[in-house]
């Protein structure tokens, strides 16, 4: 008989898999993308609730036998009920037979992957000696996109913004304690954007943005990582940009179709395409270059197959019967 493991978020976490492992994966597979040899359509998905989602990702990475589809919802006014804003399952099959091999929780998976592909982006568009970093929204996201940036740049300030000021003072001291970073707590988002190298937005994601960011907070070589679509910017900050850039051209298409990004220039390339060397990456340390990830399931298999093949090797989780 078939059996199936079922992995628990804290079996997941349990695992331990690392930020720079995520961070590595991601960027070969991002590779695998621009060479064209990955399968992931846009994804599809339905609205109950003002600004909430739930979407169907599937995606298939031949090189790394992963397949499978993570259904995942976002609902920004969860903390009301002290749920968390994203919640999800994943669930892998065997490529040979199409067989559902696992099941796992995806909200840590989510996160991490979340915040690993903006490193990824860091990597080929960033300067490579930055070493200031702002973060606006200090949730989840925010802590894995600090983790994730901290793994391949020598930080050496930090600033970081929230609507709920006891919030981000909270995040200040356990990614401080976190990471040994010194984290300042700013009372005004202009302060986490002016004169650093890294920008990331990480609030929830909604269809009319609030558009904080203004183009002249912008400095010059800096990074952005908007892991909240264009909810903080202002459209004449995003046009401000040298370059912008994102992970899938498709499915920014489908979400200019959906509504969302209306003042969002079109991107130069996707992050597979650079990636793979078949587009530019940053060129001088002058550029000001923006680049909005939007998720992709690519990205979620990448990750779950590095959890699924740690929990088979050391014995985590319940093997149930199909």
């Amino acid at each position: 008989m078939n059996k199936l493991l079922y992995l628990s978020r804290e079996n997941v976490e349990s695992i331990g898999l690392s930020m720079i492992d995520i961070i590595d994966a991601l960027d070969d597979m991002f590779k695998e993308k621009g060479a064209g040899n990955v399968e992931m359509p846009p994804k599809p998905g339905i609205h109950p609730r003002k600004d909430a989602f739930i979407h169907a990702m599937p995606a298939y990475i031949p090189k790394s036998g992963a397949a499978g589809i993570k259904w995942i919802s976002g609902y920004p006014d969860n903390h009301l009920k002290n749920l968390p804003y994203i919640t999800g399952l994943l669930i892998l099959n065997d490529p040979e037979t199409g067989v559902p091999i696992c099941v796992m929780d995806a909200t840590w998976i989510t996160a991490q992957r979340t915040g690993a592909a903006t490193a990824v982006a860091a990597r080929y568009l960033a300067r490579p000696d930055s070493s200031s970093v702002g973060i606006l929204a200090c949730g989840v996201q925010g802590k894995s996109n600090l983790e994730a940036l901290a793994c391949i740049f020598d930080l050496k300030q930090v600033k970081v913004y929230d609507i709920n000021p006891e919030k981000a003072e909270a995040f200040a001291i356990e990614m401080g304690t976190r990471l040994q970073l010194d984290i300042e707590v700013v009372t005004e988002p202009g302060e986490a954007v002016e004169n650093l190298d890294l920008i990331v937005t990480s609030g929830p994601i909604l269809k009319e943005p609030l558009a904080v960011i203004q183009p002249d907070w912008l400095a010059e070589g800096v990074f952005a990582s908007p892991v909240d679509f264009d909810t903080y910017w202002s459209g004449d900050a995003l046009q401000k940009a040298d370059k912008l850039a994102t992970d899938d051209h498709e499915q920014m298409t489908y979400y200019r179709g959906e509504g969302y990004f209306k003042t969002t220039p079109e991107p130069y390339a996707d992050l597979g395409e650079i990636a793979a060397g078949k587009k530019a990456g940053r060129q001088n340390n002058k550029e000001r270059i923006i680049c909005i990830n939007l998720g992709l399931a690519l990205d979620d298999m990448a990750t779950a197959i590095l959890v699924y093949k740690n929990a088979i090797k050391r014995g985590i989780g319940t093997l149930l019967a199909l």
